[in-house]
């Protein structure tokens, strides 16, 4: 099997913030994943793609804690990846180099506080690659998350 997943960069915090900014990525694969280990204070969590915190960011999220499943759509100031409270979460932002789309993206979440989360998300700005992710939080991410964004390669 072909290495298709390439580490671009990795961040450890070592106190709490905000935000947490990849920038200067690369437009020399197809797709891009970020994995996020850790917690927020409160609150979701959300990326934001080249500075914008416009309100062209919309989502569809379906969650559930084993008895009962719950759904909503969003339209907010980023792609919305869900709440974190020592969770691992997965997401997979597709075609980030097309100059000629908008950009897709699916955030899952598994936090072992009871719950799984699936987002599906839209950027609705006028297509451009994403060349830097924000990684913001409703309250501050905690020291010790550990954030990585992964380049996938054409097969």
């Amino acid at each position: 099997m072909a290495k298709t997943y390439e580490p671009i960069a990795t961040q450890t915090l070592g106190s709490a913030t905000t935000t947490v900014t990849f920038s200067s990525i690369p437009s020399t694969y197809t797709d891009l994943v970020m994995v996020i280990a850790g917690s927020t204070s409160s609150g979701d969590g959300y990326l934001q793609f080249n500075g914008d915190t416009s309100s062209f960011y919309s989502s569809t999220r379906l969650y559930g804690n084993g008895s009962n499943a719950y759904s909503d759509r969003i339209s907010s100031f980023g792609v919305t990846i869900g709440g974190f409270t020592n969770a691992v979460s997965i997401i997979n932002i597709f075609n980030y180099a097309n100059t000629t789309t908008y950009k897709t993206s699916i955030a899952r979440i598994n936090n072992p506080a009871g719950y799984v989360d699936a987002t599906v998300n839209l950027w609705r700005k006028t297509p451009e690659a994403i060349t830097q992710i924000v990684a913001s939080a409703a309250s501050n991410w905690a020291s010790g998350c550990i954030f990585t964004l992964y380049g996938i390669k054409a097969a």
